[in-house]
């Protein structure tokens, strides 16, 4: 199966599509546990919600920090073969299965308070371990196809569009069908996804199975040897943080600014990650056009529009906010497809394409966490230190909320733009040797 790396001109598009399927169950893992578990323990079972919080921040602390060695694991698989990465997938999707089944169904009967923390604590690390050694070998497959920045956009495009789809359905679907048939659509998704990955894998777009490099210790903190991957994740952490720190405080602004209706709650969520999916094929047009950095520096721009109007919303402004919405999921399609097509054209580019591709994608993973965490640390304490708290509705509380949730977000992003024209626009040979927008211009692109 040793066959020449993928380019745009040879990719299907149902390839793209199938490879990309396995984003959709993905999400569902990461959205819940987050979103409805705190609920179900602390209202059903009587766990204390502080005791619940410790137990999220402990199980993704360790996650994230075990993430570049998951990355690791994942090249030696690689480098043995397609077979053992075929057969680990397997088994972590039966483990996400398994860990998301047992968090969401505890014997709560024959267990404490205490018990039921416990059992919540082991299943929550088994998810999240599964879900992070799965996501990596599936992000690591796309990187090792190869195909300069336009190819690999459409891996990654389809990838995430899915993930979005997935974070839609997992937000409405509980509430509507109820945790058994959420978690029967959640399997069978599952091994939809890998058979799709499994087909695609074998219509002649398999890894190279090139040798590793060095030991273990040494490949793991490869990608720190090259400046394009320093450089990159920099502008990745501005950008995501500007992104997160919205995301954590959201329901607090809709909430005390808008004063919304708590119905219209999921309208303004529902229409954030669909304008985000429904924007990829504009934003492939738009790397065709003029490059991935150029995008990825429109999208920044299109969110600080965005998100500098929230200053003028106040109590009852839903419609306005609707457009903030709309614009801001906007961009996220731009961020959640540019970025990791640049990682995978720079693994390219530094010569580490079939060696340590799980490698870059544990670091790169354990920033993605690292910007959730950072924007709840960074955001909630500041807008303690400016005089807000949850339920406040005064001039001063709302204004503080309006500057955290609104004028925040653009400052990192301006941040994060200068970081990129500085690090990588006047350095388009970091990552790839140019930036045109052809296909053709990239040498790996080429049939």
């Amino acid at each position: 199966m040793n066959v020449a790396p993928a380019s745009l001109a040879v990719v299907p598009r149902s390839a793209s599509a199938a490879y990309g399927l396995l984003g959709l169950p993905l999400a569902f893992v990461a959205l819940p546990v987050y979103v409805h578990l705190p609920n179900l323990y602390a209202q059903q079972y009587g766990v204390p919600l502080a005791a619940l919080g410790a137990l999220l921040l402990l199980s993704r602390s360790i996650d994230a920090v075990v993430d570049p060695w998951l990355g690791r694991w994942g090249d030696r698989l690689y480098c043995h073969s397609w077979r053992a990465v075929w057969v680990a997938a397997v088994l972590l999707a039966l483990a996400v299965a398994l860990g998301f089944a047992a968090l969401f169904f505890p014997p709560a009967a024959a267990l404490s308070p205490t018990g039921l923390l416990v059992w919540a604590g082991c299943a929550l690390t088994l998810s999240h371990l599964a879900y992070s050694g799965l996501g990596i070998l599936h992000q690591a497959w796309a990187a090792r196809q190869g195909g300069g920045g336009i190819a690999q956009s459409r891996w990654v495009a389809w990838r995430e569009g899915f993930a979005l789809v997935g974070v839609l359905l997992a937000s409405a679907l509980p509430a509507l069908w109820g945790w058994e048939l959420t978690t029967v659509l959640l399997v069978l998704m599952l091994a939809l996804g890998l058979f799709s990955w499994r087909r695609t894998a074998h219509s002649a777009l398999a890894p190279d199975g090139a040798a590793p490099q060095g030991h273990a210790a040494g490949s793991l903190w490869q990608p720190w040897r090259h400046a394009g991957f320093r450089r990159l994740l920099m502008v990745f952490m501005l950008n995501g943080l500007a992104s997160a720190v919205p995301a954590t405080l959201v329901l607090f602004f809709v909430q005390d600014l808008l004063q919304a209706p708590k119905a219209m709650e999921p309208l303004f969520l529902g229409l954030y990650f669909a304008a985000g999916a429904l924007s990829f094929p504009l934003w492939l047009q738009v790397i065709d056009r003029i490059g991935l950095l150029r995008t990825w520096a429109t999208g920044m721009a299109l969110s600080v529009l965005a998100f500098v109007s929230v200053v003028t919303l106040g109590a009852g402004d839903t419609s306005g906010f609707l457009v903030v919405c709309a614009l801001s999921g906007m961009a996220l399609g731009a961020d959640l497809t540019v970025p990791g097509a640049l990682l995978n054209q720079l693994i390219d580019r530094c010569g580490e394409r079939g060696r340590t591709d799980g490698a870059f994608m544990g670091w790169w993973n354990l920033a993605t966490k690292l910007n959730l965490a950072l924007a709840a640390g960074l955001s909630l304490p500041l807008l303690g230190l400016w005089g807000y708290a949850p339920g406040q509705q005064g001039a001063d509380a709302v204004l503080a909320l309006g500057l955290a949730y609104g004028l925040l977000p653009c400052v990192l992003k301006l941040l994060a733009g200068l970081a990129l024209y500085a690090g990588l626009m006047r350095r388009p040979d970091l990552i790839s040797g140019s930036d045109t927008a052809h296909p053709s211009a990239h040498p790996s692109a080429r049939p």
